[in-house]
């Protein structure tokens, strides 16, 4: 997981943000694939892409900041 640490945090939070909103018009691609994941539709393989594609930096950005949390609470042990 060290590889994490190494990406600039900056990259992770523009990339995250960027993904996240596109395309930012009609509708963001996150927001479609959430939504046909609730209701039980996410089934062709290129919508399952897609919805990992827009999901993954924003879950590496959350590891990322789990994972500095951690070490700023063991550092004030």
């Amino acid at each position: 997981m060290r590889w994490i640490d190494r990406i600039p945090m900056w990259w992770l939070v523009a990339i995250a943000v960027y993904l996240a909103g596109a395309p930012f018009v009609p509708e963001p691609h996150l927001v479609e694939k959430w939504r046909m994941l609730m209701q039980g539709s996410l089934s062709k393989p290129i919508d399952i892409f897609d919805f990992f594609l827009h999901t993954t930096p924003l879950v590496v950005l959350g590891i990322r900041l789990w994972r500095d949390a951690q070490r700023r609470r063991q550092g004030k042990d």
